[in-house]
C-alpha cells in the first residue's frame, strides 16, 4: 500500500500523474526490475503441507512477498507481510494465514506488530474454538488498542489485515481494510473465482455513508485541490479511477485514507476509519479447490478471476506465488514504473470430500 501519510508530496505528485508466524525459514528467488540495475530481493516460504484430520484432507501451501520500487524511496522498507501459524493450541484441525499492509511512515513497524500479536491474541483465547467470529472480534480490538499504547508512532500510520482461520472444513475470514481473500471452485470445465471477502474503501456505499456519520470528508485528490466540485461523487463505481476517492479530516488536509478500515491510524480512527474486522463464513465443499490472500499490491491490476486463473495452471504453490506477484509487478511498471510491496499467501485444498 502505498505511503499516503508517510511522504504526501511526493505521492501525491504521483497519483496526480496518474490523473494526468511461520514466516522465518525463507526460501529466497530475485527478479529482475526493466526498470533498474539492481534486483529486488523476493522471499518466499518453502513448500508445506498440513493435515487436516478431521475430514481427511491436506492443505499445501506457500507465501511471498517482495519490497516494491519506490523511485523516490530506494531505501524504503516492505511494508507488507505474512503470517501462518498451523496447529493452532495445539489443534491439528485449527490453522491460520494472514496477510498484513502496512502504510505510512511507520507502515511497516505496523504491520509487523499486527502480524505477530494477532495471532498471540487469537491462539491464546480458550472460547476459540466455541465461537471463532467473537473470538476474532475479540482479538482485533485488542490488537488495535496494544497497537495504539506501543512505542509505535501510529497517528498517520497503520495496516490492513486480510486473514483466514481454518477450522477443520470451515474458513472464517477476517478481513479489515481493502486487501483481499479469493477462494477458486471448479463448476464443470471452470474455475470461478469466488469472494470470500469484501475491500472496505469508500467505493462502498455503506462504508461511504458509515464515515461520513463519523465527521469525515470523502473526497478525491481533484476535489481537495478545488478542481472539482467537492459536493458531487465524481468516482465511478468500478473503482477504476486513477483519482479514488479518500477519507479527510474535516478542516485539514490528512490523512487521505483510499480504505475505511485498518489498524491503527489513530488520527483517521477519529473519522470512522476503525479496526473492526467483517467475519465470513465459508464451508468448503470438493469443488473448492484453492484460496488466495493478498495484499492490494496483487489485486490492484489484477481481478480477482486474472488471479484465480494463474494460480489453476500450476501444482505447486510456490510457483504460483511467484507467477502472480511477478505478474502484479509487471503492471504496477508497465503503468507507472514503479510499484507497490506484494504479499500473496496460496493454499491448494487437496482430497476433500466432505459428502
Amino acid at each position: 500500500m502505498f505511503n499516503f501519510n508517510q511522504d504526501m508530496g511526493c505521492c501525491r505528485q504521483w497519483f496526480r500523474k496518474r490523473s494526468s508466524s511461520d514466516d522465518d525459514s525463507l526460501g529466497r528467488q530475485r527478479i529482475v526490475s526493466p526498470r533498474r540495475s539492481s534486483r529486488h530481493l523476493l522471499t518466499g516460504t518453502p513448500l508445506q503441507t498440513i493435515h487436516v484430520p478431521s475430514h481427511n484432507f491436506k492443505l499445501e501451501y506457500s507465501a511471498f512477498t517482495h519490497h516494491g520500487y519506490y523511485p523516490y524511496s530506494l531505501d524504503h522498507e516492505n511494508q507488507d507481510s505474512f503470517c501462518i501459524k498451523t496447529k493452532i493450541q495445539g489443534d491439528p484441525n485449527l490453522h491460520f494465514f494472514g496477510v498484513f499492509d502496512g502504510h505510512g511512515r511507520f507502515g511497516d513497524k505496523c504491520s509487523h506488530f499486527v502480524r505477530d500479536r494477532l495471532i498471540e491474541i487469537l491462539s491464546s483465547d480458550p472460547a476459540l474454538l466455541d465461537d471463532p467470529v467473537k473470538a476474532y472480534n475479540s482479538a482485533f480490538l485488542a490488537t488495535n488498542n496494544e497497537l495504539h499504547d506501543s512505542e509505535i508512532n501510529d497517528r498517520m500510520s497503520g495496516t490492513t489485515a486480510i486473514t483466514v482461520l481454518v477450522v477443520g472444513d470451515t474458513l472464517f475470514v477476517a478481513n479489515v481494510g481493502d486487501s483481499r481473500a479469493v477462494i477458486a471452485a471448479k463448476h464443470g470445465n471452470q474455475i470461478i473465482a469466488e469472494s470470500i471477502s469484501n475491500d472496505q474503501t469508500p467505493y462502498r456505499e455503506d462504508e461511504y455513508e458509515r464515515v461520513k456519520l463519523c465527521g469525515a470528508r470523502v473526497l478525491t485528490f481533484g476535489q481537495i485541490d478545488g478542481e472539482e466540485d467537492p459536493n458531487v461523487k465524481v468516482w465511478s463505481v468500478e473503482e477504476d479511477d486513477e483519482d479514488p476517492p479518500r477519507i479527510w479530516l474535516q478542516d485539514k488536509p490528512y490523512p487521505g485514507a483510499a480504505f475505511s478500515r485498518s489498524l491503527g491510524d489513530s488520527v483517521a480512527e477519529t473519522i470512522g476509519v476503525i479496526g473492526v474486522p467483517e467475519v465470513s463464513v465459508v464451508k468448503l465443499m470438493p469443488h473448492h479447490m484453492f484460496f488466495v490472500i493478498a495484499s492490494d499490491g496483487v489485486f490492484q491490476y489484477l481481478t480477482s478471476q486474472v488471479v484465480v486463473n494463474m494460480v489453476a495452471r500450476y501444482r505447486d504453490p510456490r510457483e504460483a506465488c511467484a507467477a502472480v506477484a511477478g505478474e502484479a509487478y509487471k503492471k504496477w511498471l508497465e503503468k507507472y514504473g514503479q510499484t507497490d510491496d506484494i504479499a500473496i499467501i496460496v493454499v491448494y485444498i487437496k482430497h476433500l470430500n466432505n459428502t
